[in-house]
């Protein structure tokens, strides 16, 4: 298939799907994506779902959306606003015309734009787009519910079957507009519906049929677009999700360690997709439970890390509420756990598909006592896999829990990831107790960098008890001396500060920035793009990200107290920036706040930032 028109070739577009959420919105925007990901482009994306399980058809409240930024170069965000806007129906177009370009294309299927249909959207008349102030010159209407029924007629499918597939016609259409190869998508349906070839075929057909519609009519407002790949690097890739990319990089770590791998979980979202990729991989020596409850998904994981598993349980942050008291457990006994938050917006049920980054102080203090945890928290969908593997060989080689951060951002967004090859990973030598200690050793003794010993259960010799009361130093029987007390509580707190990071990376004008940004976990991108449209403009700005929170990077108060004007910014009411005035004398930075369970900005951030910088 040639396009006939004239192909533009661009640095980068933005395209968002959006209609009700049993529209298929997100299986149109991952295939988009991957096909995008597997010719080489750079992605990244922004699944937008509506916190209703299922609100009536055609409701404001009921509109699912998916965002994909595809580019020629490293693309770091999925950008402020579309260049392209499906809208399946009049609610879609209501609700997210706000998040397209004032040039953007939008593509509407005007089978949905009925009186109902306009009734239920809120429209007061039946001039839509001239009610929105939307340019019709800008809009590809096309009848997409009847073509698909025509496309299908001869299938034997019901209509209700058939208006399943409405999705794949948009993706045809848009498709279209940026040469895509279709192949790809062809094979993505194939494999996808494995069990049900002639769902496959069916879709396959109704995609075709998107695209030959551009074809024949020249759909397009703006001449047909191309991004074209630069500086490629060879290697395998794949479009991934955060939390399957969260899900291989504790699999990878199981492998390089030897040692099957345990997941104790309870559904949550937006945490649940790890468990239901692992429990994929029995083949991997994965083992998952779907516990009862919360308590009960970390209390099973603490026990199989007894036993001598790589464990792991993952929720979001009202399960980590539940599960403080069992993660205790792990602290006190030092054991391997690792504990993997994917934050959403709170308090309470608060708002479980949206993001927000308000975990951070319950995960580093949340817990009765003295309980210091590593915290290390994914920048990037694609940056979950390394953040789970380098979790997993801090756990397993210093004997403590960690917390892995992500949140619903990150989790379900997706990056194109270069396939690592597991020879080339990072070692992972768990501290297990050596066969000369066979007769003198007790449960808490200890490594040179003072890491408990880990004597696996079966090891004849090496018998033990554990428990959630404070034990004797030297024995290993319960203990109630308070210097004994005072004593354990410091030796867990500086096995805790002997964890060796890497040092915090400072990017842009790092030797004379007029503005140091400052953040953590999945803000990164929205934040380098900030600096980089203002260094764009002329101003000197450079970033530092943090991804090890505990313990600090060693060079961190250098860091940050190197410049004269620092901003920290997050997606809550100040923790990062509170927790660093704690622990870098004299640090006082100027906030960027915000909780509003979306993205950063980049165009607002620039404005807040510039404003900062004029001061």
């Amino acid at each position: 298939m040639v396009n006939p028109l004239e192909i533009t070739e661009m640095e980068d577009v933005v395209v968002r799907f959006s209609g009700d959420s049993g529209d298929g919105m997100q299986l149109a925007g991952n295939i988009f994506s991957t096909v995008s990901a597997t010719v080489g482009n750079s992605i990244s994306t922004f699944p937008d779902f509506p916190a209703d399980i299922r609100a009536p058809q055609g409701s404001l409240t009921g509109v699912s959306g998916f965002q994909v930024h595809i580019g020629s170069c490293q693309v770091y965000t999925p950008g402020d606003l579309c260049d392209v806007l499906v809208a399946m129906n009049a609610a879609a177009l209501k609700t997210q015309y706000r998040y397209a370009k004032p040039s953007a294309a939008i593509i509407i299927d005007t089978d949905s734009f009925g009186p109902n249909d306009l009734k239920k959207a809120e429209f007061q008349t039946a001039d839509y787009l001239g009610e929105m102030g939307i340019d019709p010159d800008r809009v590809i209407a096309c009848p997409l519910t009847q073509m698909v029924k025509d496309c299908l007629s001869d299938s034997g499918m019901d209509v209700k079957a058939m208006m399943k597939c409405r999705n794949m016609f948009a993706l045809g259409l848009v498709c279209w507009l940026f040469d895509r190869d279709l192949d790809i998508a062809f094979n993505f349906l194939r494999d996808k519906f494995a069990k049900k070839p002639a769902v496959a075929e069916a879709n396959i057909k109704v995609i075709r049929a998107g695209y030959d519609y551009g074809h024949n009519t020249h759909s397009s407002v703006a001449g047909v677009r191309r991004i074209e790949t630069r500086n490629k690097v060879p290697g395998r890739y794949m479009d991934i999700t955060g939390n399957k990319a969260t899900a291989y990089g504790l699999i990878a770590a199981a492998e390089k360690a030897g040692l099957k791998l345990y997941l104790g979980s309870y559904p949550i979202t937006p945490a649940t997709d790890i468990l239901h990729e692992l429990s994929k991989h029995k083949s991997l020596r994965v083992t998952t439970v779907q516990c009862e409850d919360e308590i009960a998904g970390c209390a099973s994981a603490v026990g199989a890390s007894f036993a001598g598993a790589l464990a792991c349980t993952s929720t979001s942050g009202p399960g980590i509420c539940l599960k403080s008291e069992a993660i205790n457990l792990a602290v006190i006994m030092e054991l391997p756990l690792v504990v993997i938050d994917v934050q959403r917006g709170g308090p309470a049920t608060g708002l479980p598909t949206k993001s927000e980054q308000t975990d951070l102080l319950q995960v580093l203090y949340g817990r009765n006592g003295e309980s210091p945890m590593p915290v290390i928290a994914a920048t990037s969908p694609t940056d979950c896999f390394d953040a789970a593997y380098n979790a997993c060989k801090i756990a397993l080689e210093h004997m403590t829990p960690v917390v892995l951060l992500t949140d619903g951002y990150v989790a379900n967004g997706s990056g194109a990831l270069r396939l690592p090859e597991l020879d080339r990973m990072p070692d992972i030598n768990p501290p297990f107790v050596p066969e000369d200690l066979r007769g003198s050793w007790t449960p808490y003794m200890r490594a040179d960098n003072g890491t408990r010993y880990w004597a696996v259960p079966g090891r004849e010799g090496f018998e033990h008890i554990l428990g959630g009361l404070e034990k004797d130093c030297n024995t290993g029987a319960i203990s109630t001396n308070p210097e004994n007390h005072d004593l354990m509580t410091r030796l867990r707190q500086q096995k805790v500060e002997n964890i060796t990071v890497p040092d915090l990376e400072v990017l842009g004008d790092k030797d004379d920035a007029e503005l140091l940004i400052v953040g953590f976990g999945g803000t990164y991108g929205h934040l380098h793009a900030a600096m980089d449209e203002l260094r764009a403009q002329g101003h000197k700005v450079a970033l530092a990200h943090l991804k090890y929170i505990n313990p600090l990077p060693a060079n961190t108060s250098e860091v940050l107290r190197k410049y004269g004007k620092v901003v920290v910014a997050e997606q809550n009411m100040g923790q990062l920036a509170g927790y660093l005035r704690m622990k870098v004398d004299g640090f006082v930075p100027h906030q960027y706040n915000e909780v509003k369970g979306q993205p950063f900005n980049v165009a607002t951030l620039v404005s807040e930032f510039t404003e900062l910088i004029n001061r």
